[in-house]
């Protein structure tokens, strides 16, 4: 069943193009971590991840799927990817609930920083979630420090490099889990030059020893408190890719899409169609 997962999965298969389409779905508004580089928001025109159009509750988030299936059938994925985290509230899972129980042959998938993770696997599993993407960008508190201002766990912050360490505890927990209940895991890892290029390797030999699939090495987009960086040059990436790929299968196509895209990655986004004129809403929280 993993393989044919994978072949079906756009952001987990190594085929470019692909021939199957996904959809993301807006459905998570908050957020438990602080991320240095983060840009999310609701906008129409932000070509990045963490973007959407409009916050969506469940049940619109299922009517948004009928018409999404009508627009692009080649549809196999129903995933939330933001614009916040989906395991901060309850909403993405129960989505992936109602969709579960009207179209059992898409594939639920979710993605997530990972402090949550290990403590909503019970529900993650009732939703009926194959894959599982979590994003890791150190393993060393010292570094993940330079790129993450703390967490929000139990209502309380932590942090510096007692948040540091709480998230990649976190982290390494819920993917070992994750694992140990069969489910296909993507690590996805902001390579920011100067801060992590160094341990990315090392993240990929971790993640392969906790369970890990595929990892997907995401060049940075420069933004709030890491704006003064650079994207990273095509030799960096190419450099911090052959070091990884000695641990995991490698995930070359990534489009960096919003938190609303939907269609086949890298054809016709059809977010546009769905949410038509309608009005930004306020931002997402952290909560």
């Amino acid at each position: 069943m993993a393989t044919d997962i994978l072949d079906r999965h756009p952001c987990f298969s190594q085929s470019c193009p692909t021939a199957n389409g996904r959809i993301h779905l807006p459905v998570a508004p908050r957020c438990n971590i602080f991320c240095r580089f983060c840009s999310r928001g609701l906008s129409t025109d932000v070509k990045r991840p963490g973007n959407a159009q409009r916050i969506l509750s469940p049940e619109e988030a299922l009517d948004v799927m009928d018409m999404a299936l009508t627009l692009c059938p080649e549809i196999q994925v129903a995933g939330v990817a933001g614009p916040g985290d989906p395991l901060a509230g309850p909403e993405a899972l129960d989505t992936l609930i109602l969709i579960k129980e009207r179209y059992p042959q898409i594939i639920a998938c979710l993605a997530t920083n990972g402090l949550a993770l290990a403590h909503s696997m019970d529900r993650i599993l009732a939703a009926g979630v194959k894959t599982l993407t979590v994003t890791i960008n150190a393993l060393e508190p010292k570094v993940l420090e330079l790129l993450n201002l703390g967490v929000l766990e139990n209502g309380k912050f932590l942090g510096g490099l007692e948040g540091a360490k709480r998230l990649i505890a976190a982290q390494e927990a819920g993917v070992r889990l994750a694992k140990e209940e069969g489910l296909i895991i993507k690590i996805n890892t902001v390579l920011a030059p100067g801060i992590n290029d160094g341990h990315i390797e090392k993240i990929a030999q971790a993640a392969e020893k906790w369970g890990a699939h595929v990892l997907n090495i995401i060049p940075l987009i420069p933004a709030n408190d890491l704006a003064y960086l650079s994207e990273p040059t095509p030799e960096e990436l190419a450099a911090v890719t052959t070091a990884a790929e000695k641990y995991l299968s490698i995930k070359r196509n990534c489009r960096r899409c919003r938190a609303d895209a939907c269609g086949i990655p890298g054809g016709i986004d059809h977010a546009s169609a769905i949410y038509g004129d309608l009005k930004p809403q306020e931002t997402f929280s952290h909560g």
